[in-house]
């Protein structure tokens, strides 16, 4: 049995070619593999030993020669590839260990891997009598199947094959997705490519779906970082589909409200409390103040380290996770406690590249909502300027109507969110809501929505609240009606001039 091993990832290499050193197997690498092997006094032959050519080019071609791919593609039943074979001293390989070089780590010309992937195709495709390994996380299995039977099934060598082209498959897509950086197409923006590539590898199977009788999955694009794959879960159930959405926009939140401390708590994805504060346990009291009824069964985000204080003002709330950057050690007692409450530990969110939204036979994409929040290009346009507390207040509040399902208004005063309204079909019935939930608790604060304002009645329910300043994008042809009642009733007014429609 003859096995050819070239990969740029090793490891666990050198243990799993003792292993098959050990099982009889005749090894072949080249490069650097050839070398760890050897240093590790595993016997090895080298590719250039067998094709009389050394790496050259720069090491561009080091196993594009016929006696590494006629050993790899060569059918041994087949009369005239035997033929062949005899005549050019050809041998066959009945194993292929490949893996690439890391080109979504740095991406450049001398990355795009050719041989690695030729030899990986290559057994892929004769998988009827060759074994491709492309994940070192494979090697065990491998080994245990070899020991047990002394080869490879026909079944193993399949699921072997269909992991290797999805290796290739999702490699070539990085380097296609590169390429469209570079390239300006004019058949469409060239933040819209006219073809995107995306390859999903599937990360954790969650507890169920949307609801129990769906089955539901996580998944990560190939060559992105996600912050979900380095975040650590410290207790509680697994997650399911739910939870995961959750935290998601609870962490891409809290986030995205500056550097003070702060604290989100989440219900079905849309804030149901908010702050920020001079402190973390100030900033979460201040959020789950906001709105403790539908704060039962949420989710909890904060920026910074979740301390004894914390915790203890957690624990008597029934909450499905918290996640933060860390967690103390005194915490960690307290909330491990409670044996359903999943605990997470994350590093900071990436941005996405591009939004998808499943419809049916494909996907809407569009460019990510970026909220600005920049003083210096928004007009107040109201006689009375705000304060500078109110300005406090109502960039807290752009920052988060922004990040609340549609139709969206909500209400901040020092510092904290005291009324959401969410989800409606008109603006009316939103700011109503927001302002019932702030129950008195806006007066003197700032009143956001996600959209203008088509009427001029949409500031009623910043009057009926209390609220002194109003923040919205503005461009309704009643602007000037708006604006007039805004003054009338004394309030500030300041337009953005951008719309964050979330749906």
């Amino acid at each position: 049995m003859r096995a050819l091993l070239s990969v740029y990832d090793k490891s666990g290499i050198v243990a799993f070619a003792q292993q098959l050193h050990e099982l009889g197997w005749d090894l072949v690498s080249s490069g650097g593999t050839a070398k760890v092997i050897a240093e590790n006094s595993i016997p090895v032959v080298d590719v250039a030993d067998i094709t009389g050519v050394p790496a050259i080019l720069g090491h561009r071609v080091v196993t594009l020669h016929p006696k590494i791919h006629g050993g790899i593609l060569a059918d041994p039943t087949n009369a005239e590839h035997q033929k062949d074979m005899a005549e050019y001293g050809i041998e066959t390989f009945d194993l292929v260990v490949a893996n690439l070089y890391p080109f979504a780590n740095e991406p450049s010309i001398e990355l795009i891997d050719i041989g690695g992937p030729a030899m990986v195709r290559a057994a892929a495709k004769n998988h009827a009598f060759v074994g491709i390994v492309t994940n070192p996380n494979r090697y065990g299995e491998i080994v245990d199947e070899l020991k047990s039977s002394g080869a490879l099934s026909l079944t193993t060598r399949k699921k072997l094959a269909r992991d290797a082209f999805r290796h290739t498959a999702a490699y070539d897509a990085q380097i296609v997705q590169w390429f469209d950086q570079q390239i300006d197409d004019e058949t469409a923006t060239a933040l819209l490519p006219a073809e995107i590539e995306l390859r999903l590898q599937r990360q954790q199977v969650l507890r169920y779906g949307e609801n129990p009788h769906q089955v539901g999955a996580r998944y990560s694009v190939s060559g992105k970082a996600s912050w979900w794959d380095s975040a650590l879960q410290l207790g509680g159930k697994e997650m399911s589909y739910l939870n995961v959405y959750d935290t998601e926009a609870a962490w891409q939140l809290v986030h995205s409200l500056g550097d003070q401390p702060a604290a989100v708590v989440i219900k079905h994805a849309n804030p149901c409390g908010v702050a920020v504060a001079a402190d973390l346990a100030s900033a979460y009291r201040r959020a789950h103040e906001c709105d403790p009824v539908s704060a039962f069964g949420g989710i909890i985000a904060l920026n910074g380290e979740v301390t004894a204080e914390i915790a203890e003002a957690i624990a008597p709330v029934f909450t499905e996770v918290v996640v933060a950057p860390s967690f103390s050690q005194e915490a960690l007692a307290i909330l491990t406690a409670k044996k359903n409450l999943r605990l997470l530990q994350a590093q900071r969110p990436q941005n996405n590249d591009l939004s998808l939204r499943a419809i049916d036979g494909g996907y809407l994409v569009q460019t990510p909502d970026v909220v600005s929040v920049d003083r210096a290009s928004w007009n107040v346009v109201t006689e009375r300027t705000p304060t500078d507390s109110e300005w406090e207040d109502l960039l807290l509040a752009w920052r988060v109507v922004a990040k609340v399902t549609s139709n969206a208004i909500v209400l901040v005063k020092d510092g904290q969110a005291v009324g959401i309204g969410c989800g409606q079909q008109n603006r009316r019935d939103a700011g109503h809501l927001a302002a019932q939930k702030a129950d008195g608790r806006a007066k003197g604060g700032a009143y956001a929505s996600d959209a203008f304002f088509p009427f001029a009645d949409g500031l009623d329910a910043a009057i009926e609240a209390g609220a002194s300043v109003v923040v919205q994008p503005g461009g309704s042809i009643r602007d000037e009606e708006v604006i007039a009642a805004a003054n009338k009733a004394g309030l500030a007014m300041v337009f953005t001039a951008e719309r964050h429609f979330r749906h």
